[in-house]
């Protein structure tokens, strides 16, 4: 099991929990809609990071990314494996072919 794996199940562990006990049941708590909100936060702060060519800060900020993303897909039942599962599917398909097939 991946790291990320590990995490979306902490994760889905405390979408009951008592908000007041951790952090991802009060972020949770709060909706679908601010944990995308929270979402977007950190990918801007990991955008200024990278933008200012800040690597420690940047890795910081890239896991806080992957955390609330994570976070986000589990407040509108979305599971990981869904996602990797159409990165899979992408693999070995250009990007434009893929654009493409978007209509």
């Amino acid at each position: 099991m991946s790291v990320l794996h590990e995490l979306e199940q902490v994760i889905l562990s405390r979408k009951d929990a008592d908000p007041e006990s951790s952090w991802t049941a009060k972020l949770l708590a709060k909706g679908p809609e601010k944990c995308a909100e929270k979402f977007g936060e950190e990918a801007v702060e990991a955008i200024i990071a990278a933008v200012k060519n800040d690597r420690d800060n940047l890795t910081y900020e890239a896991a806080d990314v992957l955390y609330h993303m994570l976070v986000m897909l589990a407040a509108r039942d979305v599971a990981l494996d869904d996602v990797l599962n159409e990165l899979a599917r992408r693999q070995g398909l250009s990007g434009i072919a893929e654009k493409a097939s978007r209509g």
